[in-house]
């Protein structure tokens, strides 16, 4: 299974890079009317030039869930480990003869890369991300819907389309004479990819700040984070509609989308971060055979086994002696 959800994130991630960096798919020629003026707001430059240009978006999905999350658990691990509850302290995990599994390591990866550490690796907020890029990005390719700015980067020769005294509707795969990487860029509106990520970054770092930090006085910081960082979301998606980027219909339904498979990955995926414990993931059947750990199999450093092999082979003070 863990060889199976890799061959499938890798997937995941080729198929996102395709989309992204190559011409694969081919984007649908919409057509237009001249004139409209839906399509002739002004072009205030390539993406790098905007307030919220693509490089610092993507280190801020990226990043900042990341960060927060590896310092919460840290945070509730060092908690934990101080703690009076022995009993309910993490134990360190051995994989096989060799390897040792650090329990802070072993909660910051199920909720950064995966929900079940044994056997089980699913890159759940890495996997939405790509996700939510693919559903964006399809989206543009199949409807190609025209950026508020279309028709300034298209450049029309009205004189040639018959467009001088009635405004008829051009579809014709030339119409365009201005340059063609901006005239493929102003097709590809509709989802906004920035509204989207940014929306999935947000709400699954909210949901996981409000479902995991249970600790006393902070009624008030973790709304207060979770709104901080939705308002951040929600600031991106206006801004593209003011640098006539987007139009608010592909704002809104960025939103949609990124929400969505936020919500779906923290509900349905890694249900509400409720980890399971992996002393309860293994079959004592599995972990121990006749009072031996098998080769490879994850077995709790603690007094688990010797509570066991006692049980079932109890000594006797007569057999002793």
């Amino acid at each position: 299974m863990l060889y199976f959800q890799l061959v499938i994130m890798a997937g995941t991630v080729m198929l996102a890079y395709y989309f992204e960096y190559t011409d694969t798919f081919n984007v649908h020629v919409q057509g237009f009317f001249c004139y409209d003026n839906a399509y002739t707001k002004p072009y205030l430059g390539p993406e790098a030039s905007s307030a919220v240009p693509p490089a610092i978006l993507y280190a801020v999905v990226c990043g900042v869930p990341s960060l927060l999350i590896t310092a919460i658990e840290s945070v509730l691990f060092l908690l934990q480990y101080v703690s009076e509850d022995l009993d309910n302290r993490e134990k360190i995990i051995v994989m096989g003869d060799c390897c040792y599994l650090n329990p802070l390591v072993r909660r910051t990866f199920r909720f950064l890369g995966g929900q079940r550490i044994q056997g089980h690796f699913q890159g759940v907020y890495a996997f939405g991300l790509f996700s939510t890029d693919i559903f964006v990005n399809a989206g543009q390719v199949v409807t190609g819907n025209l950026s508020p700015h279309f028709l300034t980067v298209c450049k029309p020769n009205y004189t040639a389309l018959g467009c001088v005294q009635t405004a008829r509707f051009v579809n014709q795969q030339g119409a365009c004479t201005g340059n063609e990487d901006d005239i493929m860029h102003a097709r590809k509106s509709f989802p906004s990819k920035e509204a989207a990520l940014s929306v999935y970054a947000a709400l699954y770092t909210a949901m996981y700040i409000t479902l995991k930090v249970k600790a006393k006085g902070t009624k008030l910081a973790k709304p207060l984070l979770s709104l901080g960082l939705m308002c951040l979301a929600f600031l991106t998606g206006i801004n593209r509609v003011v640098e006539y980027r987007n139009h608010w219909c592909d704002v809104i339904a960025g939103f949609i989308i990124g929400g969505a498979i936020a919500v779906f990955m923290v509900l349905g995926v890694v249900q509400n971060f409720k980890g399971k414990s992996l002393l309860n993931e293994i079959p004592p059947e599995e972990s121990v055979v006749s009072g031996i750990p098998m080769m490879g199999q994850p077995r709790i450093m603690d007094n688990t086994m010797e509570k066991y092999i006692s049980s079932q082979n109890p000594i006797t003070f007569a057999e002793v002696t």
